[in-house]
């Protein structure tokens, strides 16, 4: 099937169309950005899912405080698991443990991490995936990385056949267990390229649900220094020519625009590719979270401490 199969649009909701776009969004934190926020209720809609980042020398006991506290707001926690930093199955599994053990986690994102020399036996998601811990530890859902734009750690040519490769691996393997999966991007900033990909993916058998990652507001400096350092490919020439006009240098980014577009294309057609937005706050959590609300994300519940 096409990816875009044009029928009469619908109307134009609340927010610029993008309420049923934002609805059900992720968004993803960092124990160090965690603590600057007292109380994830007064700012995320309930039932959230929100995805844990474990950055490269981040003490696990820090990871595993940051699961609990936030699950014991009520979210959805769904912490990293980055291959390259997990010396060996053993440590895995500890992980798993203490996670499910403090925080009841339930759910993980799998990927291989963004370190050149792996800390241990493991270099890729495949590789924790096949250990098969997740599955006899019960967790339910299991989300891995997409890569619209490529990448260049595993591609190194530039293009994108053993991303591909790794894609249908992950379909394959999504077809033996019993947790549910999908595949979450790097952000960008163009929508043309991530849906042409997730369409490829289709194409190639590949039909995980796929979460669209977007930058939330940022100042435009911070924008480009993330995006350089996280790999992003093409689409980074959006952030670039912005950086050109004056006018605009001064002002911080915000997602609208892409929105917008996946919104208007999401509203055209009859199997649109993407599930969900999956948001990076890289310009502060309370900043993209009322982003989100303002653009049509759902209504905030209230804090404890407010009712």
């Amino acid at each position: 099937m096409g990816l875009l199969n044009f029928r009469k649009p619908k109307a134009t909701p609340a927010h610029g169309g993008l309420d049923d776009l934002l609805g059900g969004y992720s968004i993803e934190v960092m124990p160090r950005t965690a603590e600057k926020v007292e109380d994830f209720r007064a700012i995320l809609p309930k039932g959230t899912r929100v995805y844990i980042a474990h950055i490269q020398g981040t003490p696990i006991e820090d990871m595993v405080a940051t699961a609990a506290r936030i699950a014991g707001e009520g979210f959805d926690v769904m912490p990293h698991f980055p291959a390259r930093i997990i010396k060996d199955e053993a440590t895995l599994t500890d992980w798993i443990a203490r996670y499910q053990g403090e925080a009841g986690v339930k759910q993980a994102l799998v990927l291989a991490g963004g370190v050149s020399e792996p800390e241990g036996e493991f270099h890729s998601s495949m590789q924790l995936l096949e250990t098969g811990a997740f599955d006899r530890a019960g967790f339910e859902r299991l989300h891995v990385a997409g890569h619209p734009e490529g990448n260049r750690d595993i591609d190194m040519d530039g293009g994108d056949t053993s991303v591909m490769e790794a894609a249908r691996w992950k379909q394959a393997f999504s077809e033996r267990t019993d947790a549910q999966m999908a595949m979450v991007t790097q952000f960008a900033f163009e929508a043309g390229p991530v849906l042409d990909w997730a369409q490829r993916l289709r194409d190639g058998g590949v039909d995980l649900p796929v979460h669209i990652g977007l930058a939330g507001p940022a100042k435009l400096q911070t924008l480009i220094k993330f995006a350089i350092a996280c790999g992003v490919g093409p689409s980074l020439k959006v952030l670039q020519k912005r950086a050109l006009d004056v006018s605009k240098l001064v002002m911080p980014y915000e997602p609208t625009e892409i929105a917008v577009e996946l919104a208007a294309r999401k509203a055209q057609a009859n199997d649109f590719p993407v599930e969900q937005v999956h948001l990076f706050p890289l310009g502060g959590i309370k900043t993209c979270a009322a982003w989100a609300t303002e653009h049509g994300g759902a209504a905030t519940q209230p804090a404890a401490s407010a009712v």
